[in-house]
């Protein structure tokens, strides 16, 4: 492990230091005045490319860094109204300083060999025509055609493999992370260009002074004032009847801003998931997060396969949004948000599974058929001033949930043959949460408070009928040996769950700013505190167990206090970013159930850094490190005694004398990237190590039926993970034609316990992908992405190539334009699979034809979804000592026909 991490910086720094030369100096006019915003490139004699540029600054002083095997290479000045010039260099160190000559000229910005792509200190420009085909309609259409950028099916947006961290429409920042609903809906005609935001710090207070590794992207829209939106209505045959519905209208002026969005269908659409915040901006502006349950019970649930959503989802969804954005002053620096949204989902799911463990050497299956209810409602208040002389952020947010799920469970074994369950999982939450920051400028200093206050209180009940449908082990007394609890035929069986929480933080710091470096000393402390009961209970033949026991009861207080102090250092320069974090951490936790006689404390003190360095050196080069280490000492979830079934499929229980849980990771990074508009090209490649260290090691007892019982013993191990990954793109403008090209290998070394056998686990993955687009002939289109992943998985029980897995997956768009407005669709989703010598193969096709009104911006559509009428999925899982074999139910064949608009 050593000689590789010592092999990746040998080569790391190596690119860094290999033949860089410098240049640097100041530009002026005639008169000896500074000229700003002048560009400097450097090429080599006689090649039309640019090896490096640079920009003036506000004093006319410029430094670009470039590599070269030429003797000499060129040196380019062009600034607004300037006459150019071109001087030859020797390829060397030096400082030179030029004047130019007036000369009228209309120059307004680094023009990189087309206008389809712009530069700019760190934002880079694309113009949205240059990528787009005849059969785009969205923002999110286009973005996937951008060299760089991903767009998942949220819309949530990576550039360069990390995802952003704010979107905005015209600068503004109306959907505070959950941008998905106007990626999607957004008109492409409505906009202008969408610009990257290199190293972007959101908050304008520490701009220059707190550096950001992160991007974001900002839309610029063609009017300032723009009213615009999407829209869909759709209908379909089938059994039941189908219908797909898309409203979203949008408004985007210079004081205010507002989208409303109403979606529903049964199609197999997953549009409430646009709701998800997504990008999650800066620490400094305080806390953001998706409102969650502590969903400790379920009933079983039926697998899902790895194909689109699409492809086998049967829901019937309806959600719909709101979200608001007007200044409140005349400054336009404070700004009042609202945002709400509501959610009802029902999910219907079903899957067939056979097992072979073969360290037990028995088999048995299990089929589920599930229906997931969903029902939720979140509300939002934001007031933020993000102003250059001060910042301030409170969030008020409000989240209910009243959801339910339920499981038709069929299990059967050659000893307790064939059992049938119905189960049922009822579980309301509500919670509401407030994050408050602000930023004071005080003389030279800046003073950050920050305060978050959250309480939730979760409820939960699972019901299971007949009760003996579980054939559930347990033990008697902590030591006894595992038996089956012999419930009663027709009997319930219940286990309740109820959990209210309270987690708070308050910090306060203090900012010095000195000659690019910043120092940041913080204090604050945590404080959460979590209290739990659980009861589980049903009738049994005979004496045991006893229900009225300590065995299935909970009733514990669970109490984290934390306070802490750190001191960050930052650093920027125009080639340097550096942030770092050195905090010591007092921890102090409490758990306390004195029904189970559980009494544990841990007082210890942390020190957890984290540091981030990141080099730009030849103009398109970025090279950085990043290291850290943090302690985990567990939660709730690790500390309560008494057994809980969180799934008809077994208990969980934790032994009352275990310490509490104590996680100790370590991880190492770096990273090279190359971003290079001049040329269209781009990559990205890193390497990850992380090494986890825990005193606690899971123990499962499975028995012949398949049911387990999770518990922990005390006992040290240790999870490493190594991660190779890298990206490369290119867009060829000749060709109209972006692609790009991933690849991933991760090792993951592991132990775990399986009926009573130690198993020393190693799983090695590699996936390989590929993303091609064309649009360069004018009666055809093409999009293609495919990925081939690859794994072997051993554990001391698996032999052979019982724990190899190979998979391929391509999806293929063909779009054909035979006539004016008229276009014709061709969808290929193809997933195949192989494991324990088993191998399947499924395809699935669609076709459509789309008529496009063009004066009204209104498209008929008419598609024919999975042609094939492919109804059912197969795959083979190898898990630690078994092989399993399911069977998933998919969407049928269905015809849809949608009329598709633009609200202006």
């Amino acid at each position: 492990m050593n000689r590789k991490i010592s092999l990746f910086l040998m080569v790391f720094f190596s690119v860094i230091a290999f033949a860089q030369k410098t240049v640097s100096g100041k530009i002026t006019d005639e008169d000896g005045v500074a000229i700003p915003s002048a560009s400097v490139t450097v090429e080599e004699p006689g090649k039309d490319a640019i090896l490096a540029y640079g920009i003036t600054n506000s004093k006319g002083e410029y430094k670009v860094t470039f590599t070269s095997s030429e003797s000499n290479v060129d040196l380019k000045v062009k600034a607004f109204n300037q006459k150019p010039l071109t001087k030859q260099i020797p390829n060397s160190d030096q400082t030179l300083t030029f004047k130019m000559q007036s000369e009228a000229t209309e120059i307004k910005e680094v023009q990189l060999k087309t206008k389809m792509i712009t530069s700019r200190g760190d934002t880079i420009a694309y113009d949205l025509k240059a990528f787009d085909s005849k059969n785009d309609r969205t923002l999110a259409d286009v973005m996937k055609k951008i060299p760089g950028i991903e767009v998942n099916a949220d819309g949530s947006i990576l550039y360069q493999g990390n995802a952003i961290n704010k979107f905005y429409v015209n600068g503004k920042d109306l959907m505070e992370g959950g941008y998905g609903t106007i990626n999607n809906s957004l008109p492409k005609d409505a906009v202008q260009k969408v610009e990257v935001l290199e190293n972007h710090q959101p908050v304008k207070m520490l701009q220059g002074k707190i550096p950001s590794d992160a991007a974001a992207i900002n839309i610029k829209l063609k009017n300032s004032v723009t009213m615009t939106g999407r829209g869909e209505v759709g209908t379909g045959f089938g059994d039941p009847w189908l219908w797909n519905v898309k409203l979203t209208p949008m408004f985007f002026g210079q004081k205010s801003q507002w989208v409303v969005n109403y979606k529903t269908n049964n199609v197999g659409e997953q549009v409430e998931n646009e709701g998800n915040i997504i990008g999650f901006g800066s620490s400094w502006e305080g806390r953001r997060g998706n409102a969650s349950q502590n969903n400790w019970l379920s009933v079983e649930n039926a697998s899902v396969p790895n194909l689109p959503v699409k492809r086998y989802l049967f829901n019937s969804v309806h959600y719909v949004s709101a979200n608001y954005l007007t200044n409140i002053d005349k400054k336009k620096e404070w700004e009042l948000k609202v945002n709400a949204n509501y959610t009802n989902n029902a999910v219907e799911r079903e899957s067939t599974t056979n097992v072979n463990d073969f360290q037990q050497n028995t088999s048995y299956g299990y089929s589920f058929l599930n229906n997931f209810y969903t029902d939720k409602l979140k509300g939002e208040l934001i007031f933020t001033k993000n102003a250059k002389k001060g910042f301030f952020k409170n969030v008020t947010t409000f989240s209910q949930f009243w959801n339910a799920d339920r499981s038709d469970a069929n299990r059967y074994d050659n000893i307790a043959g064939n059992r049938f369950g119905s189960e049922a999982v009822q579980s309301p939450t509500s919670s509401f949460q407030n994050s408050l920051s602000t930023i004071i400028p005080w003389k030279e200093k800046m003073v950050n408070l920050k305060s978050y206050i959250n309480y939730q209180d979760d409820y939960q009940t699972l019901q299971i009928t007949p009760a003996n449908y579980l054939q559930i082990p347990f033990r008697a007394t902590p030591a006894g040996p595992l038996t089956t609890i012999p419930f009663a035929p027709g009997s319930v069986a219940f286990q309740t769950y109820r959990m209210k929480t309270l987690d708070t933080s308050h910090s306060a710091n203090i900012s010095f700013t000195a000659k690019g470096w910043t120092f940041t000393p913080e204090v604050g402390v945590d404080f959460s505190t979590d209290n739990l009961t659980t009861d589980f209970n049903g009738v049994t033949t005979g004496s045991t167990p006893d229900f009225g026991s300590s065995l299935y009861e909970n009733s514990l207080k669970f109490t984290e206090f934390k306070p802490f102090a750190s001191v960050g250092i930052n650093y920027k320069s125009d080639a340097w970013s550096v942030f770092s974090s050195l905090p010591v951490n007092f921890n102090n936790i409490k758990a306390e159930d004195p029904f189970r006689n559980v009494n544990k404390t841990l007082s210890r003190t942390t020190f957890t850094p984290n540091l981030f360095a990141q080099y730009s050196f030849a103009s398109f080069f970025k090279a950085s490190v990043n290291g850290n280490i943090s302690n985990n000492f567990g939660d709730i979830q690790t500390a309560y005694a008494g057994y809980i079934l969180t799934s008809p499929g077994g208990f969980n229980v934790m032994n009352a004398s275990n310490p509490i849980p104590q996680t100790t990771t370590k991880s190492l990074g770096g990273r090279l990237e190359y971003r290079n508009p001049l040329n269209n090209l781009f990559f990205n490649a890193g390497y990850r190590l992380s090494d986890a260290k825990n005193n606690l090691l899971a123990s499962s007892s499975v028995n012949a039926s398949g049911f387990s019982v999770i518990e922990y013993i005390e006992r040290e191990n240790k999870r490493e993970t190594n991660t190779l990954y890298g990206e490369v793109g290119k867009y060829f403008p000749k060709f109209k034609t972006n692609t790009s090209v991933t690849f991933n290998q991760s090792t993951t070394i592991s132990q775990s316990i399986r009926n009573n056998d130690l198993l020393d686990n190693k799983n090695l993955s590699n996936a390989l992908g590929f993303k091609f687009n064309n649009t360069y002939f004018s009666w055809m289109s093409v999009d293609f992405n495919f990925s081939k992943t690859w794994s072997n998985r051993t554990n001391g029980i698996l032999q052979g190539d019982l724990g190899k897995a190979e998979g391929y997956t391509h999806n293929l768009n063909v779009f054909f334009y035979p006539l004016e407005n008229h276009t014709v669709g061709f969808y290929w989703d193809q997933i195949n699979s192989s494991q324990a010598n088993e191998e399947y193969k499924n395809g699935f096709f669609d076709l459509s034809y789309q008529y496009s009104w063009a004066s009204k911006k209104v498209d008929f559509e008419l598609k024919w979804m999975n042609i094939a009428n492919r109804k059912v999925f197969e795959r083979v899982d190898v898990g630690d000592a078994s092989i399993s074999q399911t069977t998933m139910l998919l969407r049928p064949s269905q015809v849809m026909l949608a009329v598709k608009f633009n609200f202006k």
